[in-house]
């Protein structure tokens, strides 16, 4: 039996309350500590220190109580600690932390496998491989697609963000905070034209358009018969949430699968359930030759993976792909527990009824300013870009202001955009529908207000 989201029982009050001496002295001290231990190079977008979280609630060390709209950047999606997760890891734990699948392999990494080559899209046979981090898993589907082709070009799309290794700083667009001083990057990555509906030159380009843009430029500057991969962001994330136009994707597959050409879908942020489907390519019926996942996969716990098509990653020698700690048996505990509470809670649903809440809310705001240029996304994984009164400048001045504005009042929120003017709202997709509700008032007043 389904157990819906709003019937869930969290062991934490699922409200909010800041006190006045926010951020408090706990908070404050801890701040200290950290500057002289912690590298500068590190930062935090909050300066309150967590104490417990549970549902959409994050609790501080100073007693304060905040709305999550963040789920530490769409990974805690079951919740920061839920039932089923904890329990996993606990008896997980009991038995051995660590023995390394490349030494010593387990039930779990297996069982893992099983699950996502059930889930991801297509009836085709495939093979997955676990490692930690999302940037890993793009690491290592690009070494596929270049073994499995034997070619060595790599097509990723501005605003695209990948990760922070050297080859996918390579394959990021946004120069600060992520490439700035760091290179030289890895060779032969072409970047392309996106399809940005709302920043589009000519308005009425179709998807089909904007992909024939991009492939006619891939002829030009590299050929199609160099290219080992095309890797791109079904939704993108730190770029904008930007939701390509319909027929934009399919278009580039088709291409990409007469030329020969891996296509890599990017879903470590829009995966498992995030945009109500379990891949945001399911949106469009996409099937990718190999698709990257992480953060959503394990209830937070660092575990990413890439499955793909079998003949793709069997091409790979023995030894060619693996890591330490990749496929950590909690890790998987955690991720089993994880997706079976998404099929438990029906999280896809979930998150299709949340865009309903979500949208309605924001249009009624965007009727009452002139700052709201666009909103975008789909089911939890949704988006404002904040714009210059009456125009289409970007406005990150006002997108700070409101974010500090709204943790004033005690909602978290993200930003991101390759221009800094965009809201991104993650909420964990087990918060209530009363606290949704609460915190998206808090962003309507806080945008309102300073507007």
């Amino acid at each position: 039996m389904t157990t819906t989201a709003n019937e869930i029982t969290y062991r934490l009050e699922q409200k909010r309350r800041v006190q006045a001496d926010f951020p408090g002295p706990k908070s404050v001290a801890l701040t200290e500590r950290r500057k002289a231990v912690v590298a500068a190079g590190v930062a935090s977008s909050v300066p309150v220190y967590v104490a417990d979280a549970d549902g959409g609630i994050i609790h501080d060390v100073d007693g304060n109580s905040f709305i999550d709209l963040g789920s530490g950047i769409a990974v805690t999606s079951v919740g920061a600690s839920d039932p089923a997760v904890v329990g996993a890891v606990k008896e997980a734990v009991e038995h051995f932390t660590h023995t390394c699948f490349m030494v010593t392999p387990y039930e779990g990494y297996v069982a893992v496998a099983e699950q996502l080559n059930k889930l991801t899209p297509g009836t085709h046979e495939k093979r997955t491989v676990l490692f930690n981090s999302g940037a890993e898993a793009v690491e290592n589907a690009i070494k596929v697609a270049r073994l499995a082709t034997g070619r060595d070009a790599v097509v990723a799309f501005d605003h695209a963000y990948h990760g922070r290794t050297n080859l996918t700083m390579a394959l990021t667009a946004k120069a600060m905070p992520y490439k700035t001083n760091f290179g030289p990057f890895a060779p032969e990555v072409y970047r392309m034209p996106m399809s940005y509906p709302f920043r589009e030159e000519n308005p009425e380009i179709t998807g089909a358009e904007a992909a024939k843009r991009a492939i006619t430029a891939i002829e030009k500057q590299i050929g199609g018969d160099q290219v080992a991969a095309i890797i791109i962001e079904p939704i993108q994330g730190e770029g904008g949430f930007i939701v390509p136009a319909e027929g934009f994707l399919p278009a580039l597959s088709a291409w990409a699968k007469e030329k020969g050409i891996v296509f890599i879908a990017d879903e470590v942020q829009s995966g498992f359930c995030r945009t109500g489907e379990w891949f945001a390519v399911d949106h469009e019926g996409i099937v990718p030759d190999i698709i990257t996942m992480a953060k959503g996969i394990a209830g937070g716990m660092p575990l990413s993976a890439i499955t793909g098509r079998a003949d793709l990653l069997d091409a790979v020698h023995p030894g060619g792909l693996g890591g330490t700690y990749g496929g950590n048996p909690v890790a998987c505990a955690a991720a089993l527990a994880s997706i079976g509470s998404m099929q438990e809670y029906d999280l896809n649903a979930r998150a299709k009824h949340m865009e309903e809440l979500s949208f309605g809310k924001l249009r009624e705001v965007a009727s009452e300013v002139s700052v709201i240029g666009d909103i975008r996304g789909r089911g939890a994984m949704l988006a404002i870009e904040l714009v210059q009164a009456g125009s289409k400048e970007p406005n990150p001045e006002l997108t700070k202001a409101v974010a500090a504005a709204c943790l004033k009042e005690g909602v978290i929120i993200l930003t991101c955009g390759t221009y800094g003017n965009v809201i991104r709202l993650l909420p964990p997709l087990v918060i209530s529908d009363e606290l949704l509700l609460d915190g998206l008032e808090v962003l309507a007043a806080a945008i309102k207000a300073n507007a």
